[in-house]
């Protein structure tokens, strides 16, 4: 767990720096305008959306050490390249953007997957929302460790943003070389790639014991071959139960994403300092962490992950509306506040929505690809919210505003359907007296 949450702290901090090197004047120094530095979001979304299915595929059958590993290098290396892009225009940027998005293609669903091999179903909520503490720690540190980088401009000739690419990007290289070094293979093969025979994270007996507690629990997680069956690949393709969760995430994300790249710059939109403002969208982000623990953990404990996923959306739908109507309001602290709390519940409920999709598979290559479709679904929100803030709407960004809080709207009836769906299927489909899905 702390190997996948750290490689989760390197790739959001890689794909989420942007925001913070925009208050550095970014798009003015390499040379392209905002409308063109959306189109750079929407590819590394387009570049992770188009391979997230054939990199799980490739995990099923090579492992996650060595997969996952790899990935964790290659985008990292791309992410240090981006600090050498400094005014050659369009091209170089939308191309790093396009790479890094293909490099971290099925590293979450790879690391959602994983997880399901280790743990039994009344564990996966709180271990998914574990996971993406790398996520939002990230979210609550970048901001602090960007005001720190973004104030080093003028050393060795390089921009603040310059050093803020560099420097984090080395750090995700390093990232890498730790997984590889240290990652075990499998409960049954509990050794990373380097100790090799000479060390066992559990032994013999411990191993037979994780395996024999995930598998009573859950049968469809026997792994009886090394690659996903095209039948299960068709049975993902065809299971209608799958579409409000997509759709919940594909609607409730966009503004995450959004908000992502924009967060800072809206700040300053109220009155605040340039690089201020990229230490004060922390706040929300560590509220943000707090509430993703509290919702996994009351998932696992009331068996309630249909609830929680509801709830969660509310509380975005609420604040987000929030900042629709505050648009025009002068009152700047107000207006932070109700963005910092939009921030709060952009995501609190996400892992929560993978974990009650992963409860619902039927075998262990549908769990994988379901896996893929579910991340996939977030960054295709990713390529929709990059478009949201516009610079013919700025600076109070009323369309932009008024768009997201329709999809918000529309995130919170699919999450209703998503519960009555189960809700009906279970009314009518029970087998021995208990319920067959899980919501």
């Amino acid at each position: 767990m702390p190997l996948l949450i750290l490689g989760f702290f390197a790739l959001q901090i890689d794909r989420g720096n942007i925001g913070n090197a925009m208050t550095d004047f970014f798009m003015q120094e390499v040379g392209i305008t905002q409308f063109q530095f959306n189109i750079g979001q929407q590819l590394l979304s387009t570049g992770i959306v188009l391979l997230e299915i054939p990199s799980n595929i490739i995990l099923y059958r090579v492992g996650p050490t060595l997969w996952i590993g790899c990935q964790i290098l290659a985008w990292g290396a791309v992410a240090t390249f981006q600090a050498f892009i400094k005014g050659k225009g369009l091209g170089p940027y939308l191309t790093t953007r396009l790479l890094l998005g293909l490099c971290e293609a099925g590293f979450i669903p790879a690391g959602l997957y994983t997880m399901t091999r280790w743990y039994k179903r009344s564990e996966i909520s709180r271990r998914f929302s574990y996971y993406f503490l790398g996520n939002l720690f990230a979210g609550a540190c970048s901001g602090l460790i960007a005001y720190g980088i973004l104030h080093m401009r003028g050393i060795a000739g390089l921009s603040g943003w310059q050093w803020l690419f560099l420097l984090e990007g080395l750090f995700t290289i390093v990232v890498g070389l730790i997984f590889i070094a240290f990652f075990p293979q499998s409960p049954a093969n509990p050794r990373s790639l380097i100790a090799g025979k000479s060390f066992r994270y559990f032994t013999e007996r411990e191993s037979a014991i994780l395996q024999a507690r995930v598998f009573k629990d859950d049968p469809s997680k026997l792994q009886p071959r090394q690659h996903v069956s095209w039948g299960e690949v068709k049975d993902t393709f065809t299971n209608w139960r799958i579409l409000p969760h997509f759709l919940t995430t594909i609607l409730g994300m966009a503004s995450a994403h959004a908000l992502g790249a924009y967060a800072p710059t809206l700040v300053i939109g109220f009155g605040y300092g340039r690089l201020q403002s990229n230490a004060m969208m922390t706040i929300g982000a560590w509220i943000l962490l707090v509430l993703n623990l509290l919702w996994g953990w009351l998932a696992d404990k009331y068996s309630k992950r249909g609830l929680m996923v509801f709830l969660g959306v509310l509380g975005l739908w609420v604040f987000q509306l929030g900042n629709r109507l505050l648009i025009t309001s002068p009152n700047r602290d107000l207006r932070f506040g109700f963005l910092t709390m939009a921030t709060a519940f952009m995501a609190n409920w996400h892992a929560v929505n993978g974990a009650w999709l992963s409860l619902n598979a039927r075998s262990a290559g549908e769990r994988s690809i379901t896996m893929a479709i579910f991340v996939m679904g977030a960054n295709i929100a990713g390529i929709a919210g990059s478009q949201i803030f516009q610079a013919h709407d700025a600076p109070v960004y009323r369309t932009g505003w008024t768009i997201i809080v329709a999809l918000c709207s529309a995130s919170l009836f699919m999450s209703i359907v998503a519960n009555a769906q189960y809700w009906l299927l279970n009314k009518f489909q029970k087998r021995e007296g208990e319920d067959r899905y899980k919501y």
